[in-house]
């Protein structure tokens, strides 16, 4: 069954750049994937259709109210038990809730897989000085950052976390080995890639890549990844040698890093 995504969000319009364009757009249209938007607007139960007010305590900004997103996130459980989601299930494949916000465990590709296992996924974003905790705390939601730094709301942390999962659903991608040998994938960064023309500007694509040797290909693609993580972020080289010790072959390629064009 094609996973379900529903989504929380002020701006249900903002995320026509997801559905309509590039990979995520045809997946969704291939129907791999489900995607419905929820106005918090269409649950408030004044005439204003008021989805904010001033916090308690004062300060600046305003807050989302607890009842309209309350009210959405019930409907969407809703849907889902409908559809025969277990709601309330344990299991890694279980419908999960989460709040975009900058106080929320940074997202990487690990939680990126931990999340694509879930059946259906609810995103909540928030707007303005962010929503009523009880709302949080209520519905057990998880929170998920994609940086730490602050943006006007959670629709576009919610697009590329949604354009994350998507682009690994089988079929999404024109080839299916894009997305084993993205950055990350394998604990390290991606290599480089060169195209036509053979040269330009005076730069050559390395000779080895024009070889036709696949063997010596994929060493020196392997020796490029190690090296760019080792020098580019060596924080994630050193998360995947806490998992599981360099062979001695990438080491001997990372040791000779820099001498290879």
């Amino acid at each position: 069954m094609a996973p379900r995504y529903d989504v929380i969000s002020l701006f249900p319009e903002a995320f026509s750049a997801l559905t309509q364009h590039g990979v995520s757009g045809r997946a969704l249209q291939k129907g791999l994937a489900e995607l419905k938007l929820w106005d918090p607007r269409a649950f408030t139960l004044d005439p204003y259709r008021t989805v904010d007010d001033r916090p308690f305590g004062g300060g600046p900004g305003m807050v989302m109210l607890a009842e309209p997103l309350d009210l959405a996130m019930t409907a969407v459980k809703a849907e889902w038990r409908r559809a025969g989601l277990d709601v309330e299930g344990t299991t890694a494949s279980r419908p999960r809730l989460i709040y975009l916000s900058p106080q929320g465990r940074v997202l990487n590709q690990t939680r990126v897989e931990d999340l694509g296992q879930a059946e259906a996924l609810l995103l909540l974003c928030g707007r303005y000085e962010g929503v009523d905790e009880r709302v949080l705390t209520r519905h057990a939601v998880e929170e998920v950052s994609i940086g730490d730094f602050v943006l006007s709301g959670g629709e576009l942390p919610a697009m590329v976390l949604l354009d994350a999962l998507i682009r690994r659903l089988p079929g999404a991608l024109g080839n299916e080995q894009s997305a084993a040998e993205d950055s990350f994938a394998t604990g390290l960064l991606d290599c480089p890639h060169y195209t036509r023309p053979e040269v330009y500007l005076g730069q050559a694509v390395p000779e080895v890549l024009r070889s036709g040797n696949h063997a010596a290909i994929a060493r020196w693609r392997l020796q490029q990844a190690l090296g760019r993580t080792a020098t580019r972020r060596p924080e994630v080289l050193e998360r995947r040698l806490a998992q599981s010790a360099l062979s001695r072959e990438e080491k001997e390629l990372l040791a000779s890093y820099g001498d290879t064009p």
